[in-house]
């Protein structure tokens, strides 16, 4: 007899017994999920593929290798960038208490990632002394030692800020003096730069480099070349690239998505 396929609609594992509950959903290139919360806690992990997640606090692009964690009913929306198999741990407030209490990202350690894709091939409920039981009480006592990563993009209010942060989330690699941005959208110079520092906590190089950074992070794990990646962003030649990569985030392009030690 067929084992009876998981739901992928996530209202069916908000209100089961066990504390954490799993699900596996596909996503086609462009598709996603509308504004929306959970009673639970949610870690947003997709297997394959690359995902964006967005509140009214910024914008997270994921990578295999890295998750995000999203606190019990916080409303977000989701993006495929690209074919995406995700899984999804829901986690009861209780458990979730133990977490952080705002969006994080997070490295998945080959341990963790093998410990989500096994708790997808478990019932969805299950008794703590089952197996499916024993891998999420590993999950919760992973979760918590997990290394954070400060990949948050930070969006406006100001719809003057929201037409040049979306026009640049469209095409990272736009090289367009804020000058030029103040003419387009009716503001001053100064205006603009008052804005960013005051609504995103930077400049507007800085921001742009968030942007790129994240976009970069994808395309990497989607297997571009660093000089098709560099030429894409406006980048003078791979090797400025790879010194802004390297500054910024600690590390050459060719070693960011190593898998993260157990």
């Amino acid at each position: 007899m067929q084992p009876q396929p998981r739901s992928i609609n996530a209202e069916d594992y908000q209100n089961i017994a066990p504390a954490v509950a799993a699900m596996s959903k596909e996503y086609v290139a462009g598709t996603g999920s509308a504004t929306h919360s959970h009673r639970r806690g949610q870690l947003l992990f997709a297997s394959h593929g690359v995902i964006r997640v967005s509140t009214d606090k910024g914008y997270w692009l994921l990578p295999p290798l890295r998750a995000l964690w999203v606190p019990p009913n916080v409303p977000h929306s989701t993006m495929a960038v690209s074919h995406v198999d995700m899984r999804t741990l829901y986690i009861d407030e209780e458990a979730a208490r133990s977490l952080w209490d705002v969006c994080q990202v997070i490295e998945v350690s080959n341990l963790l990632r093998e410990l989500i894709l096994s708790l997808t091939t478990e019932p969805v409920v299950y008794k703590q002394n089952e197996r499916g039981g024993r891998i999420a009480a590993l999950i919760l006592s992973e979760l918590p030692s997990a290394e954070t990563v400060a990949t948050r993009i930070p969006w406006p209010r100001d719809r003057r800020l929201i037409s040049i942060c979306t026009a640049l989330m469209g095409q990272p690699g736009l090289n367009r003096p804020l000058g030029a941005w103040a003419a387009a959208v009716g503001a001053s110079e100064r205006t603009l730069i008052r804005l960013f520092q005051s609504e995103l906590g930077m400049n507007y190089r800085q921001w742009l480099q968030q942007v790129r950074l994240a976009d970069a992070v994808c395309r990497l794990s989607m297997g571009q070349s660093i000089g098709t990646i560099s030429r894409e962003l406006g980048y003078r030649s791979p090797s400025a690239f790879s010194a802004m990569f390297r500054r910024a985030l600690g590390m050459p392009p060719n070693l960011y998505l190593q898998p993260a030690k157990q």
